[in-house]
Parts: structure tokens; sequence; C-alpha cells
């Protein structure tokens, strides 16, 4: 019998597990699906460890991915570690979607997942993903070939980089999650998001270069988070919430140049976090007793 009082009525919610060899364009599709960087990445192999979870938000469902390690045949223990780690997703997934770069195939790795895959009875779509570099008399052969090495749910195209069908993915894996209320809530995206840590290097400095009660009055938001000329620099505005004016003054500082020196350090830390040049624009603001309101603790992710 349905509910109509119920707000999940006809939801669906489920965790998908992102899976591909290394480099397949994983944690890109991720980020392209969430609208936002969520995590540390970089060119290089295995720079993902652990299994990163993100939160998609839609009208009718909830899609919980995690983005793991790139899968290979490791042989020393670090990287044996790396690959159990994305194994492991498989464990608590609703749903496997397979990442592969069509543009560089690696038959050791595929091959090595495909066989992987066949001890799990759990749905599996597969995103072909780079098919802006491929000429597209190719896709129809590759599709084939991926068609008969195991029985996929969904084959779809993709480019993760360009967002190409990246919407028809999105739409094939809601069609398979069941039916069920949200996990998380509506604000989260992630738990280990980069915003998150911006927000906590920046009140980190707040705490260094100030006194008394000020670190303690102090929360950080990050209102803007934008990468800009192909990914060399990231834009970022973060605002300093502070309960009285008077704080606010003593983190300005005379002439702008507290604030100044808390801008720089922390741009300086968050580059080495990103491994990328920064723009960093703060802002501060008064949210007054901010720590006995309820609904302002919550904004601030406490």
């Amino acid at each position: 019998m349905t509910d109509i009082n119920d707000p999940y009525t006809d939801f669906k919610s489920g965790y998908v597990s992102i899976v591909g060899a290394p480099n397949a364009g994983k944690s890109t599709l991720l980020n392209r699906m969430l609208g936002e960087k969520i995590s540390i990445t970089s060119k290089k192999p295995q720079t993902t460890r652990n299994r990163i979870l993100g939160v998609l938000h839609r009208s009718k469902s909830q899609m919980v991915f995690f983005d793991t390690p790139g899968v290979f045949q490791a042989k020393d223990k670090l990287n044996v570690r790396i690959v159990d780690a994305a194994f492991s997703a498989l464990g608590d997934a609703d749903l496997v979607l397979i990442v592969v770069d069509v543009s560089r195939p690696d038959p050791n790795a595929e091959r090595y997942l495909v066989k992987k895959l066949k001890n799990q009875n759990r749905p599996v779509i597969l995103a072909l993903n780079k098919i802006d570099l491929i000429k597209k008399s190719a896709m129809l052969e590759i599709i084939d070939k991926w068609s008969t090495v195991y029985g996929f749910k969904e084959v779809v195209p993709i480019s993760a980089r360009l967002g190409t069908q990246i919407d028809d993915l999105i739409a094939t894996m809601e069609k398979i999650l069941p039916a069920g209320p949200p996990f998380f809530p509506e604000d989260t995206l992630t738990n280990v998001s980069e915003r998150f840590m911006v927000a906590e290097l920046v009140r980190e400095q707040v705490f260094r270069m100030t006194g008394e009660e000020i670190p303690y009055a102090t929360a950080v938001t990050v209102d803007t988070f934008k990468e800009k000329k192909g990914g060399r620099l990231i834009s970022i505005e973060a605002t300093i919430h502070l309960e009285r004016s008077s704080q606010k003054g003593i983190v300005i500082g005379k002439n702008g140049s507290k604030l100044k020196q808390i801008g720089t350090r922390s741009r300086e830390q968050i580059e080495q976090l990103l491994g990328t040049k920064v723009f960093l624009k703060l802002f501060v603001r008064i949210q007054k007793n901010w720590r006995k309101d309820t609904k302002a603790i919550r904004r601030f992710g406490y």
C-alpha cells in the first residue's frame, strides 16, 4: 500500500562501485556526474589508494558512488592492498559500473577485471570512456567485442572529459537501482571532499595566527571552487564566519594585513594539497552566536 505522506514513495537509492584499470577516467567520471571535483587527483597511476565516496542527489533517486583505485594484477604488498580496496567495494555495491578507456585498451587489466566480475552476481553496466579520442566507425566493433566477454546490463559509450552521454549513463543506472529512501542528507557530497579540506586549512591558519577566543568562534565555508585554464588554476572563494564585530577587526587586521597573511599561508597549504596553482579570496562575515544556533551549526558542516 502506498503512503501518500511518504516523501520517498517511488524513490530509489543504492551504492554503485566504479571500477576499472588505472587511468580509465573513473575519478573524472565521478566528478562529472557530481558536478564537483571532490578529491585529490593527479595523472600518476594509483593516486587513489582508498575508496572515495561521492553522493549524487536526484529528484527520484540517490546514488552513492565508490570511486575505487585502478585494478591491475598487483604483486607488491602495497599495490595488493590497493587493488583489494577496489574489489572490496564490489561487496558493498547494489550496482557495478565498469569504466574502460577505449582509446588506450589495457587487455591484461581488462581480462583480470572480467575474471573477478564473474565471481559476483550484481548487475554490471559498462561505460566505454574517451570516445572523443577514437573514430566513430570503431565504436560498433568495440561494443560487439565487450558484449561477448560478459553479460552487461547495459553498454554506454561516454566521454567523461566532455560530458558526452553522461545523462544517459545516469538514467541507465537509475533504472536498475533498488527502491528505498536516501542514505545521506541532501547537502552531503562526499566523505572526503576537497572543499572540506580547504575549509579546514583556512581555519587552521586562523587558529595559528590569532589568539584567545577567535579560533573557537571561527567557522569556514567554501563558497566557490572552480577549475580554470584547463585545470592549471583553481579559483576558490571562502568565508571566515565569526560571532562578533570585534573579532572581525582582529582577523582582518590593520589595512587587511592579518587577513592577507591568513590567505597567503592558507593558499600555500591548499596548493600542496591540490597539486596546482590556487587563487584564494577570503571574506569575513559575522554570524552572531552561531555556536548556539542549531541551523548555523548544521550549515557549517558540524
